[in-house]
């Protein structure tokens, strides 16, 4: 359509009105289509669902085959629950030259879907470009879709890289030791679950982790002291309440 607008100007109408004609009305669209692509995100930001499918749906019409568009329409399908219309949209976002972003997104998407080696394909290429900033988000996922191929090892490791690339996130840590439970390593699991809670004692997916192992083990003992000490450091209420309702479950035992 641009390219029809050119022409027609260059036999219509004068030298400096071309000028105009090839490039403020591109940079008008352009304007206009980021214009309904924020206010898209943040309405998406806020769970306002419609309101960033009309603004996004807006953005991609004004100016088609936009990577960032793309690839959020294709969050807000994840989230509306449609995967089918997500995966598309991942995919054209790929097409229209999305980046390691996009695969790391898709991936994730491919593992809620148990494609697992599908997955490690789209993961693995949003770790070729070394500049992109969030590798460890990449690697959590690549982790969980090498144990969904049962390669436990190759997860740990991939999870252990996400810990270097990030050490101030903690679900790298998670689950590393998710794995260790499952492949029945539960003093490795134990020790990794105490060692978190040793950094951030308040850290209560640990604590859960930790407490289901002292349940197996018959240490409940263990168990009441651990939950004891995390009712003296934790201030939210609903934490507070849940570790309450868990010493009482405790005294069931």
């Amino acid at each position: 359509m641009r390219s029809f607008i050119g022409q027609n100007c260059i036999l219509f109408i004068c030298a400096s009105f071309l000028f105009s004609c090839a490039h403020t009305i591109p940079e008008q669209s352009d304007k206009r289509a980021k214009i309904h692509y924020q206010i898209g995100l943040d309405a998406l930001q806020r769970g306002q669902l419609p309101k960033a499918f009309d603004e996004l749906m807006q953005s991609n019409k004004v100016e088609p085959n936009q990577p960032e568009t793309l690839e959020v329409l294709a969050y807000a399908w994840r989230l509306q629950g449609n995967m089918k219309q997500a995966e598309s949209f991942y995919k054209q976002a790929i097409s229209a030259g999305g980046k390691s972003a996009v695969y790391t997104n898709y991936g994730g998407l491919l593992v809620s879907l148990h494609r697992y080696k599908e997955a490690e394909i789209m993961l693995r290429k949003a770790l070729e470009d070394p500049r992109y900033r969030n590798q460890y988000i990449a690697l959590i996922n690549l982790g969980d879709a090498l144990m969904g191929q049962k390669q436990a090892d190759e997860a740990i490791r991939s999870y252990r890289k996400a810990a270097m690339m990030n050490p101030k996130q903690n679900i790298s840590q998670l689950r590393e030791a998710q794995v260790y439970v499952k492949t029945g390593r539960l003093n490795y699991a134990q020790a990794l679950y105490e060692t978190m809670l040793r950094k951030q004692p308040t850290l209560r997916p640990a604590l859960e982790g930790l407490i289901d192992l002292l349940i197996k083990h018959s240490d409940i003992g263990t168990a009441r002291k651990h939950l004891a000490r995390y009712l003296e450091k934790e201030k939210d209420p609903l934490n507070r309440a849940w570790a309450s309702d868990e010493l009482i479950r405790l005294g069931h035992l």
